[in-house]
């Protein structure tokens, strides 16, 4: 048994109230793309627009959301986190209904505009709330608040194609109303109103002017690597975020409030568990790309029996997310996380073998179960190993700091692996049929990134030791 006094300690009410508030913005914004990516062909025929065009719906949001996400830490500083996250409820909740009234393709993708940007500011928020008033209970409050992020995914799909039946696209963004509504009430009562945590940073204008153009365009050329342009952005990209690096350690050792200090990655208690995150985004990633792509092209399934297959995925992390504060308690931060990896990593490699053999659907399955149970088992320990390294008076630039490396993992593995896929491939149509072996290098190179991952876990702490907070 477990000498931690958290594994039988009572957990208080209030912390529970703050995690059903926080859990709500991102289930809110989580839906919200589930809706659109399901109905996008719908959207765009019914506003006359070609998929190309349309896709700029899915793509306007995440790239807006990337241009705030810098902001977060200096906001709640300056502002406090409870009138930040009123803000941003009030704010999403008005943004959708603007996406709703929409009356061309141009007025939509403007108004998602809109939406990212609110969104960059929220995403990172409810992660941030919980590790200020978890403490020691971090790990198994985290577990259930990230159960709402998994219920998005699987009733998203079938909310929307009820409402496409039943109604018209622009009630896929009404139906926000009401759960911002709520969202808006319950954090006004419910919140711990802010106090002491304010803090009177100035803002760092050429930070922002470096690190969030220099995040949107390495994320934009990433995903567009493909071609020459894009690959001109990410360098652009990167050069960008290098002089913010330089920028943020000048001002850092000056005794300046850089919008983001990058020095806390030198800290080895919390970079491990960042890159272990970042790792984790893009196993999770990287199978999305890969995985629907080798069961319809290489493997003949229609799009229906594919995703009943990758169902699997969202069952098994669903099976282990309420299991982890037990889990942790009894095997500690490194054994969970690198315990999880190492599961994940198992969930991989049979498809190297059906590659290079022939499709087996009952191994699939128990394949896709085991990666999705070993990726629920990865994220949570991890970031709360980053939470313990950091004193709660920089917890929110910590926390911006952290949801930023997540973000990059996800588009340079599904960049590292098209560019594998392509490599492969011999036809001319992208979306052909081609012989299953083709995903052969696609996987080992996915089962390559699973390893990083493992190996990124084991640098985990044993368990997770919490400094002093006040």
């Amino acid at each position: 048994m477990s000498s931690d006094p958290a594994a039988t300690e009572p957990i208080d009410p209030t912390i529970w109230k703050v995690v059903g508030v926080v859990s709500i913005g991102p289930f809110l914004s989580q839906m919200d793309s589930t809706l659109v990516n399901v109905s996008l062909s719908t959207i765009g025929q019914t506003l006359h627009a070609s998929i190309a065009t349309a896709q700029w719906v899915v793509s306007a949001y995440l790239l807006a959301m990337a241009l705030m996400l810098p902001l977060n830490g200096w906001l709640v500083d300056r502002v406090g986190a409870k009138r930040v996250y009123l803000f941003c409820f009030g704010a999403f909740t008005v943004a959708s209904v603007i996406c709703g009234v929409a009356q061309s393709m141009g007025e939509l993708i403007a108004a998602r505009i809109v939406q990212g940007l609110i969104g960059g500011i929220m995403a990172p928020m409810a992660q941030m709330m919980i590790g200020r008033v978890a403490g020691r209970h971090i790990e198994k409050v985290m577990g259930f608040a990230a159960l709402p992020l998994l219920l998005a995914p699987v009733f998203g799909p079938v909310l929307a194609g009820g409402i496409l039946v039943h109604a018209s696209w622009p009630w896929l963004f009404f139906i926000n109303v009401p759960i911002g509504a709520l969202g808006v009430v319950m954090a006004a009562r419910l919140l711990p109103a802010d106090t002491d945590a304010v803090q009177a940073r100035p803002f760092d204008l050429l930070g922002f002017a470096l690190v969030s153009p220099g995040l949107v365009a390495l994320i934009d050329g990433l995903q567009n690597a493909s071609r020459a342009e894009g690959r001109g952005l990410a360098l652009a990209g990167m050069v960008l975020l290098s002089a913010f690096g330089w920028h943020s350690i000048r001002n850092g050792r000056a005794g300046k409030a850089p919008l983001i200090d990058v020095r806390i990655f030198a800290k080895p208690r919390f970079a491990v568990p960042a890159m272990t995150q970042c790792l984790a985004n893009a196993v999770l990633y990287g199978r999305q790309l890969v995985v629907p792509l080798f069961l319809i092209v290489g493997c003949g399934l229609s799009a229906a029996h594919a995703g009943s297959l990758l169902a699997a995925t969202g069952v098994g992390m669903m099976c282990t997310f309420p299991l982890l504060g037990r889990l942790t308690e009894r095997l500690g931060c490194r054994g969970v996380a690198a315990g999880g990896a190492l599961l994940a990593l198992l969930g991989a490699l049979p498809f190297v073998y059906m590659a290079g053999h022939h499709f087996h659907f009952a191994l699939a399955v128990v394949s896709l179960f085991l990666a999705g149970a070993g990726q629920g088992m990865i994220g949570v320990p991890s970031v709360s190993a980053a939470y313990a390294a950091i004193p709660k008076n920089q917890l929110a630039v910590a926390n911006t700091a952290l949801n930023i490396v997540q973000r990059i993992g996800g588009p340079l593995a599904t960049t590292l692996l098209s560019m594998t896929i392509a490599s492969s491939a011999t036809a001319a149509h992208p979306f052909a049929p081609v012989d299953a072996s083709h995903f052969a290098w696609a996987f080992l190179v996915l089962v390559a990134m699973h390893l990083l991952c493992v190996l990124a876990a084991m640098g985990l702490p044993v368990r997770v030791q919490r400094p002093n907070r006040d």
